[in-house]
């Protein structure tokens, strides 16, 4: 009788196991089918318009707002320029007047054509050398950046303009391209379309050969992929209604760092995971009971590296520029996606063949008694069988203060090179690493016409003031005009007692020479109309890098006492926090460092936009601080029984190649982001990258080990107590 009850629990468990385990994979099978869709769906949300990366509340932004009421549609412009060596003939002119009188009547979409998107007729303007004309599309900024099908309006005019120049503008001597605010916008959006294609196949094939070489099984590393892609998919679901209900601001760069991001925590978290499942069922017979073990080992320090990185990058939320504070959210939805997966999803998958689940590790399977319990073994009988790992351990222990401080000395010395890092910002020709027609467009503009004329410096001021701040305009270096917005009359158009006033400069407002005009013009503004609000691309880009400047100064403190605050909620020491947060500060500066470097000598790039290094150093101390966090809580759980000295012999040994295996995967997936030809995700990539690899194989290896061995219990302190010598 007590056998046929033991045999029936026995089997109501084993059903009760088998249907939450098919539960989690249909609820995750059911997202992956709506996350599937949202993935392809994701750029019909995104705004990558300039709108979407100003700053709030400048004064670039409130006088933007304050001009719309002196126009009735805001223009984006699409310039046709074509230039040649030798002066343009007449037949050529008027061949490109004729093409500018037919710009109306192209096609746009299936049933639209470009006249329905103007605000005005495109004007074919000759260069007074003779050797260039341009075409002046006004596109109606509203309804060209709205969906056009699947891609937006500004997108389909600009395409159809280029096909357009190719079939009636080929012209003997004479190279035409599309350029203007509208085609930039254009080719970032083209730009960014590599994300959900060829980012995510470079990022996961990178991925399956790294799980391959650590794992040398065939389905494991299918396994765990299948981990990171559905917990992308749920993410993307995420992401894409809450921007859809306009909850937040999705651009083309926060959705590539968002599947570079999902794709490489989820698969971390995983590796720890399965780590330590492996080594449970050394231990024990039945995979389940392996799983929860590991589970209730493995929850702490995984909750808290995830809750690490959502609390610094949500401290993005403080920045003034929406292109920055968007991205918050939209990584911490990530980061959240792929914690639900790693420790849902992932255990279902590697328990759905019941007990024969422990053969997803075939040909190498654990079986139980291949281990002894840790706890019987002295340090160096965990170092003997840990490997290089463990003969790295063992040195550190005989050497901890020479170890430390020559890690440190190394990482001080790189860090010297810091303020050689260029990030004054760049000008918009040197977004794009690879030939855009956009960009070489606006350099044959700058060299025939007054760069500035299209999209000019805008002034809102006092009526009464009108003439002293026209006079005052033309008089600043690099202004060729000014005039107030006038009506169909002439006469200046007057709202609120307030007028419009638009400054030509010599210089394109894309450039970096721009900017130094737009001070200019602020400076002899002010002292003429102090209440007058200059505004206008140029003054944007002046005002977005301020901000981002001003991030730097208030998000990286925050950031800092986040996250120290929840490292010390997770070991319960004040002394073990402060080592970890100035190791990876130390990680962090000697990483920016190496970048100064590479940047500056071997790629030779002109600069670096100030946001570069502001979400280099969320990502790297929040991500870095991961690898340090997966090292002491283990330690941590060993010092309690062994001593802190012992405890970080054996963390050390054990964990090694795990943490070594989640860094290479987080670096290489990062790494992924250069594959588009971006100059700020290749510089972030390369940051990233590199910041992770220097806190997997330096920091988390030699410098805190061996910081926390010469420390030994106080490193716990205040509350060291329960902590053996």
């Amino acid at each position: 009788m007590m056998l046929s009850m033991l045999s029936n629990r026995s089997w109501s468990t084993a059903v009760l196991r088998g249907a939450v385990v098919v539960a989690v994979l249909l609820a995750w099978l059911a997202a992956g089918g709506a996350g599937g869709v949202a993935i392809g769906n994701l750029s019909d949300v995104q705004q990558n318009d300039a709108a979407a990366f100003l700053p709030e509340g400048a004064e670039s932004t409130r006088a933007a707002e304050a001009a719309r009421a002196f126009v009735e549609d805001t223009t984006l412009p699409a310039i046709v320029v074509s230039e040649a060596e030798a002066p343009l003939s007449p037949e050529q002119v008027a061949t490109i007047m004729a093409f500018a009188e037919r710009v109306p009547d192209l096609p746009v979409g299936q049933d639209g054509t470009v006249g329905d998107l103007l605000t005005g007729t495109p004007v074919a303007i000759p260069a007074e050398d003779g050797l260039a004309v341009m075409v002046v599309v006004p596109l109606d900024a509203e309804r060209a950046n709205a969906q056009n099908g699947e891609d937006r309006a500004v997108n389909a005019v600009v395409d159809s303009l280029r096909d357009a120049v190719d079939a009636d503008l080929d012209l003997a001597g004479v190279t035409t391209w599309v350029t203007g605010p509208a085609a930039g916008i254009a080719d970032l959006v083209a730009a960014f379309a590599g994300i959900d294609g060829l980012l995510l196949v470079v990022a996961l094939a990178v991925v399956l050969v790294i799980l391959v070489v650590v794992y040398r099984s065939p389905s494991l590393p299918i396994t765990v992929l299948a981990t990171s892609m559905l917990a992308l998919t749920l993410a993307a679901l995420v992401v894409y209604r809450l921007a859809e209900a306009d909850v937040l601001v999705l651009n083309g760069q926060s959705q590539g760092i968002l599947f570079i991001l999902v794709v490489g925590a989820a698969t971390d978290y995983s590796l720890l995971i399965v780590s330590r499942y492996r080594d449970e069922l050394r231990l024990v017979e039945s995979p389940y009971t392996a799983m929860r073990r590991a589970l209730r080992a493995t929850i702490e320090p995984v909750a808290a590296s995830a809750g690490t990185v959502i609390a610094g990058v949500l401290c993005l939320l403080l920045s003034d520029l929406t292109s920055n504070s968007s991205l918050g959210p939209v990584a911490a939805v990530g980061i959240v996606s792929a914690f639900l997966a790693a420790t849902t999803l992932l255990p279902a998958l590697l328990l759905i063949a019941g007990r024969w689940s422990r053969l997803i590790f075939w040909p190498r399977v654990p079986r139980p008694g291949a281990a002894v319990d840790r706890v019987d073994e002295t340090a160096e009988q965990v170092e003997a069988r840990s490997g290089a790992w463990g003969r790295i351990s063992a040195a550190i222990a005989r050497r901890p203060r020479r170890t430390w401080v020559l890690t440190a000395a190394v990482l001080l010395l790189l860090t010297a090179w810091v303020p050689t890092f260029q990030a004054q910002g760049t000008s918009e020709s040197d977004v794009f690493l690879t030939e855009v027609d956009s960009v070489a467009g606006e350099q044959a503009l700058a060299r025939h016409f007054d760069a500035g004329g299209v999209q000019p410096v805008v002034v809102v001021g006092p009526e009464a003031d009108a003439g002293a701040l026209v006079t005052a305009l033309t008089a600043v270096d690099g202004v060729v005009g000014a005039e107030v917005t006038a009506d169909e009359d002439g006469a200046p158009v007057v709202v609120d007692g307030r007028v419009r006033i638009e400054a030509v400069t010599t210089q394109a407002p894309e450039s970096q020479e721009a900017l130094d005009v737009v001070v200019d013009i602020r400076d002899t503004v002010r002292g003429v109309s102090p209440g007058s609000m200059v505004g206008g691309v140029a003054a944007e880009r002046v005002d977005t890098l301020a901000t981002a400047g001003r991030d730097l100064v208030v998000i990286v403190p925050v950031v800092l006492v986040v996250i120290l605050v929840v490292l010390i909620g997770l070991l319960r020491s004040v002394v073990a926090p402060l080592l970890l947060m100035g190791a990876n500060l130390l990680s962090f500066g000697a990483t920016l460092g190496i970048g100064a470097l590479v940047f500056n000598h071997v790629f030779g790039f002109p600069g670096a936009d100030p946001t570069v290094p502001l979400y280099a150093f969320v990502f790297l101390v929040a991500l870095g601080i991961d690898y340090s966090i997966f090292l002491m809580t283990r330690v941590r759980e060993e010092a309690l029984v062994h001593g802190t000295r012992d405890g970080v012999r054996r963390g050390l040994s054990v964990t090694g190649g795990v943490i070594t295996s989640a860094g290479i995967v987080l670096a290489a997936t990062f790494g992924a982001l250069a594959v588009l030809p971006l100059l700020f995700l290749v510089q972030l990539a390369f940051l990233v990258a590199l910041g992770v690899l220097i806190d997997a194989l330096v920091v988390r290896t030699l410098l805190v080990p061996a910081l926390v061995h010469d420390v030994g219990r106080a490193s716990w302190w205040p509350w060291q107590n329960r902590i053996r010598d």
